[in-house]
């Protein structure tokens, strides 16, 4: 299975043979989503914006990194990935405009 994640792109541009994010400094975990969630996640997060970059991840690569879970009660458990993505997870990149 494939999971999504929306990167700035001084911070996929700054990756090594990892790719981490300020949300993993800050919160412990990078935030991704299905590809069913992505059309909420940019509407509730990120409206407007240009410039970003789709990953697509191999989540069998994360090991046991990623946890889906709801953490803020909206009744969907969404993927979390407790540590860096390796870069060799990333199976997939594009410009992002908008879903």
């Amino acid at each position: 299975m494939r999971i999504l994640h929306l990167a700035e792109p001084e911070a996929w541009a700054a990756r090594t043979d990892v790719y981490v994010t300020a949300d993993l400094e800050a919160e412990g975990f990078i935030h991704c989503s299905t590809e069913k969630q992505l059309a909420g996640v940019v509407d509730a997060f990120y409206k407007g914006r240009t410039g970003l970059i789709l990953l697509t991840i191999d989540q069998t690569a994360l090991g046991e990194t990623i946890v889906y879970e709801d953490l803020d009660d909206m009744g969907e458990e969404f993927p979390h990935v407790y540590g860096p993505i390796p870069v060799g997870a990333v199976v997939e990149t594009r410009s992002f405009s908008g879903p």
